[in-house]
């Protein structure tokens, strides 16, 4: 009979595992407490979008308290991809409310007024993306306290209450600063109280607040792209610069950046930035046929007002075309951005100054200032009114006119004399040199009586040596025109003042002598004078210290400077072949030109000195194989005049007999390559 098996009691079914959070969804649970903290403890805006960012700011703080739950029990924390997605764009609009809270705290005070329409819809849009975020946000999968579900619905129905609205004071002080602006367009003079209650109400309240929202201003226009937003920006810009002037008079401290920039070109400024004829930031650098680079507006005036040459070295243009020099405009740009500093090109500055109501601003703070002057101050209240109007004049060109038709000129030059105030004499100096940038300038400095001779003896005597320097920069920008740099080289008193400042100067001021010196060797007249000045014995004395700038001034000499310049010049050979051996390709090539026309002017007696320099032929068959295309020809032509040399000698050696002779020959001969 068979067995039936026994019955079996039915096995018990293992509960399936809860799903295990990853990695992954607990390194984003973690941002968003991290972001939610940062943005929660973020300061709310002053005086503007108050509300806004303050209502951003509390949402973040419930949101961290949210997150900061789901993390007490993180074994728990597993996330659906629906609770995954939303947990992503949540991250996301966390992000954007933070950037636009700092963003707005950042940048001007009087832009962010402008745009408040704009970045009021800005924060509604991001609480709706929240409220939507929230709606679908799974409360029921987490294990969240009773007070947190609360506050997460609390949370959830703020956010669908937002709505789209400009706080009513902020939108009343925006109109009070167009209705200005409009005031301004149409050439009348503002209510200053009026003036004075809205740059309170943005907490514009001193001199030193106006100067940084003006910097803040032209930091603003860098990031702009459409003109519109630049025109609007400038307008502001003139606004709060009038009313700097008007309500807050100016600083006796010098303002940061307020320096001429050449004067700074060993502090921030790096030397290759600045164009060599205005001595301002280059913003469109252009490559001429020398090689050299200038600005695009200042080579183009020196161009057309009849000049052939390369202002820096002196030598003839081969054609007048004007090569953008892209690498270098990017370098200055990146740079400019760095520094905090306004950068644009000429062609959208026209555009961009061309708006009526900075316009106006300006003006109407020029005739505020010049007429401030005109009456009896004491110096310390005479020198800050000059401190703005150098500021002002360092701006462009507009405001270099209206400074100069207002009649500053004359005023300016009552205080170049008299070194008890060495800071006023300063900013007066300097306020000419800065006003002369503009061609018109230039006849009104050259033609208004006592300016010039008050230039001038602030270079001779001037009671620091800022105020001298800025003194040689300005009769460099008065050189420029060529009837001028003739009247000017015929002045003694100019070649002994440019002298004694290139020779005992501190470096970046023998630079502005040495380049001045360059353009009066422009004429050849002047040339006579300089070389019977000294000139010579004085470039080989600071060709150490300013190779570049000392052996281009000594091309231009010996160029046109004739016989006398030659005998002049025999000392410095060795000199010249130190630079030759360790100086720059551009200082190298005009050492090579130097020395060609040395030994063509100077004949047998120069040719010989040079052949007398250890290894001069190896140098000269390096730089044939590594120079620029102009120094490689120098270099060429300087060699084929040591060769005519040497069989000259051996010719006369075999007539004469001459032991000496022969050896000197050997020895030169030796030095030629197989």
């Amino acid at each position: 009979m068979a067995v039936s098996p026994p019955v079996l009691p039915p096995r018990k079914r293992r509960p399936s595992p809860s799903p295990r959070p990853t990695l992954a969804d607990l390194n984003l649970v973690n941002s968003l407490l991290s972001l939610s903290q940062e943005t929660s403890t973020l300061k709310p805006l002053q005086c503007l979008l108050l509300r806004k960012s303050l209502s951003s700011i509390n949402k973040s703080k419930l949101l961290a308290i949210l997150f900061d739950e789901l993390l007490r029990d993180p074994v728990s924390i597993f996330l659906s991809p629906s609770t995954l997605l939303c947990f992503e764009e949540m991250y996301i609009v966390l992000l954007r409310i933070k950037a636009l809270i700092e963003d707005c705290s950042n940048g001007s005070k009087m832009w962010l007024l402008m745009r408040t329409p704009l970045l009021a819809s800005s924060f509604h849009e991001l609480t709706l993306e929240l409220s939507t975020l929230l709606d679908i946000f799974p409360v029921n999968d987490f294990d969240l306290s009773q007070d947190v579900e609360e506050l997460v619905l609390l949370l959830t129905k703020q956010c669908s209450k937002s709505k789209p609205s400009v706080d009513p004071s902020d939108d009343f002080l925006r109109r009070d600063v167009l209705d200005l602006l409009d005031l301004i367009k149409n050439e009348i003079v503002p209510d200053h109280l009026k003036l004075k209650q809205i740059l309170e109400d943005l907490g514009l309240r001193d001199n030193s607040g106006c100067r940084e929202e003006i910097e803040s201003l032209q930091q603003e226009i860098q990031n702009q792209i459409d003109e519109k937003s630049k025109s609007e920006i400038v307008s502001l810009i003139g606004l709060v610069r009038y009313a700097k002037c008007v309500l807050f008079g100016s600083s006796t401290t010098e303002e940061p950046g307020n320096r001429r920039l050449k004067s700074m070109s060993d502090i921030t400024i790096p030397v290759d930035f600045r164009c060599p004829i205005s001595l301002e930031l280059m913003r469109d650098p252009v490559v001429v046929a020398s090689g050299q680079t200038y600005d695009r507006e200042s080579i183009s005036q020196w161009i057309e007002s009849g000049h052939n040459t390369c202002p820096k070295t002196g030598q003839t243009l081969a054609h007048t075309n004007l090569i953008p020099n892209r690498a270098l405009r990017n370098l200055i740009c990146t740079w400019c951005r760095q520094q905090r500093l306004p950068f644009e090109t000429a062609g959208s500055n026209g555009k961009v100054n061309g708006v009526r109501a900075a316009f106006e601003a300006t003006k109407m703070a020029v005739s505020f200032l010049v007429n401030k002057l005109s009456v009896s101050l004491s110096m310390e209240a005479a020198n800050a009114v000059i401190l703005e109007l150098r500021s002002l004049a360092k701006t462009d060109s507009d405001s270099r006119a209206f400074i100069a038709e207002a009649g500053a000129i004359p005023i300016l030059v009552r205080y170049l004399a008299g070194s008890e105030h060495p800071n006023l004499q300063v900013n007066a100096v300097t306020t000419i040199l800065n006003l002369s940038i503009l061609e018109a300038n230039k006849t009104r400095i050259m033609e208004i009586d006592g300016a010039l001779n008050g230039v001038i003896e602030v270079l001779r005597s001037g009671a620091t040596w800022e105020a001298k320097g800025n003194a040689a920069a300005t009769l460099f920008s008065l050189s420029g025109v060529h009837a001028y740099r003739r009247r000017l080289g015929r002045k003694t008193r100019v070649i002994k003042g440019l002298m004694y400042l290139a020779k005992d100067g501190p470096t970046n001021f023998k630079r502005d002598a040495l380049v001045t010196i360059l353009n009066l060797a422009g004429d050849r007249e002047t040339v006579g004078r300089l070389v019977q000045g000294g000139v010579v014995e004085l470039v080989t004395g600071v060709i150490n210290v300013l190779p570049e700038e000392a052996v281009t001034v000594l091309e231009a000499v010996v160029k046109r400077g004739g016989l006398a310049a030659i005998v002049a010049s025999y000392n410095s050979i060795n000199k010249l072949s130190v630079v030759l051996r360790e100086g720059s390709d551009i200082t190298r090539e005009s050492v090579m030109a130097t020395l060609v026309t040395m030994c063509r002017k100077g004949g047998l007696e120069v040719v010989t000195e040079l052949a007398t320099v250890a290894s001069i032929e190896r140098i000269i068959w390096e730089l044939m194989g590594t120079g620029t295309m102009r120094a490689r020809r120098k270099a060429a032509t300087l060699l084929r005049i040591l060769r005519r040399w040497i069989v000259g000698l051996d010719i006369n050696h075999v007539a004469n007999s001459s032991t000496t002779t022969t050896s000197n020959v050997g020895t030169s001969r030796t030095m030629l390559p197989a």
